[in-house]
């Protein structure tokens, strides 16, 4: 069964000439609240379903509860443990993940459109989804191992870096801290916490449907309404707290045995879904975000040789998501490196970008823009996003012409309002004074 899904997955990234468009897109509301967000195709006999909730780390009481919570969702549901499920999705060649981040938790499933492979994964999948019973062992086993890890971290600069990266540019927000949570906050979880933060958040008005594939309108409603009936109605949750702007430039440096030091430099940056996302996007792109094109790797590798790697990128989230740039560079030379990254950032904050790197940008984002939807597992994603996040129908159908209404004056613009060069975040990790 599984050579049946590799052969799928195949077809589906070489023959897809799909194009996803506002028109394509069908949405609704199931009978409990759902969203639900269809597009038909039949390029592929395959379904491609994701459900997401606003149940990420930001819904923490206990740091790590919605991590655990999501993670142990396939090891017991119903009257089906974590070998049943497994077994059971196998049979029929289908495949079955789940994920948490800072504002959301995914649930996916992908399967044959076949009714007689799609109907039993559907039913693996709706246990899971609703009865997940959460077993002493397997929790037990994935929280020390959740504890072991986070143990581990403590001994790696980039972990150390990121986690004190997030709470030095987010503070007491609920995105400070990292969704593994702590080792002291894990060490308090128990198996009722997980209980009670699903009954809370996986609840139908609390959820998206992504559905993408091989379905009639009339058979992924059904799908739907079988999904959000599974669960209770609930309601949705809270909007997530505003984020504080940061009033002064922060430097912390953390000391390890290193070779090589770990910097990171940021602030909190956009929401997502804002009206200038998309000159700080193409902006990002020419500062940071285009690997080896990028001016950062230009000025840091190429001429000066002072970092292998050098990035940018914004994080738009449901509130103030990082804008964050970083690199890893010799212990003895990480002042000048730190200086030069600064330097880029600033100047580019101050000045925008050329005309030539702008029109450099712009042919190479709309030139890749069929790579984005070349597949149904990547359409379901972005179906997912725009449902959670709120974003208009036409959002793909748009992308291109927005990156093409960038200027160099509207980049300038954006980054001046939204990126203060006087009050970002450093945090270096590695062995130097």
């Amino acid at each position: 069964m599984r050579s049946l899904m590799k052969i799928a997955v195949t077809l589906s990234i070489l023959f897809s000439v799909f194009v996803a468009s506002a028109e394509n897109i069908q949405n609704w509301t199931t009978d409990n609240g759902a969203q639900v967000y269809f597009i038909e195709t039949h390029s592929i006999a395959m379904a491609d379903i994701r459900m997401v909730f606003n149940a990420g780390s930001a819904r923490d009481k206990i740091s790590g509860v919605a991590a655990l919570t999501n993670g142990l969702l396939d090891t017991g549901a119903a009257d089906l443990d974590a070998n049943g499920i497994a077994e059971a999705l196998e049979n029929v060649g289908a495949q079955m993940s789940n994920a948490s981040l800072r504002d959301m938790a995914v649930l996916s499933l992908r399967s044959l459109s076949d009714e007689s492979r799609l109907m039993p994964a559907l039913s693996v999948f709706t246990k899971v989804l609703s009865e997940p019973t959460y077993p002493k062992a397997d929790f037990t086993r994935e929280k020390k191992r959740l504890l072991l890890g986070l143990k581990s971290q403590k001994q790696q600069p980039a972990a150390v870096g990121k986690r004190a990266y997030f709470k030095a540019i987010y503070g007491e927000h609920p995105y400070a801290e990292m969704p593994s949570g702590t080792e002291a906050s894990v060490e308090r979880i128990q198996r009722i916490h997980l209980r009670r933060f699903h009954k809370n958040y996986y609840v139908a008005k609390n959820a998206v449907i992504a559905i993408v594939g091989d379905l009639s309108k009339e058979r992924a409603m059904q799908i739907a309404e079988q999904l959000s009936s599974a669960i209770p109605a609930g309601t949705a949750a809270p909007v997530v707290s505003a984020v504080t702007a940061l009033t002064e430039a922060k430097r912390l440096d953390i000391q390890m045995q290193t070779q090589q030091s770990h910097i990171m430099i940021g602030q909190p940056g956009l929401r997502r879904g804002e009206a200038d996302y998309f000159d700080l996007y193409v902006g990002n792109h020419i500062l940071g975000g285009s690997g080896f094109a990028s001016q950062l790797m230009q000025s840091i590798r190429e001429d000066r040789g002072l970092a292998y790697s050098v990035y940018s990128y914004f994080s738009p989230m449901q509130e103030l998501g990082p804008f964050t740039a970083g690199m890893q560079t010799k212990n003895d030379q990480r002042q000048q490196a730190i200086e030069l990254l600064m330097d880029n950032i600033k100047g580019f904050i101050a000045n925008g970008p050329t005309q030539a790197q702008l029109d450099k940008a712009l042919k190479n984002i709309t030139g890749s823009a069929p790579l984005r939807t070349d597949s149904n597992s990547k359409l379901v994603e972005y179906l997912a996003m725009m449902g959670f996040y709120k974003l208009p129908l036409d959002y793909l159908d748009q992308f291109n012409d927005k990156v093409r209404a960038v200027t160099v004056e509207s980049i300038r613009n954006a980054w001046q309002q939204r990126i203060d060069p006087d009050k970002l975040v450093t945090v270096v990790v590695g062995n130097g004074e």
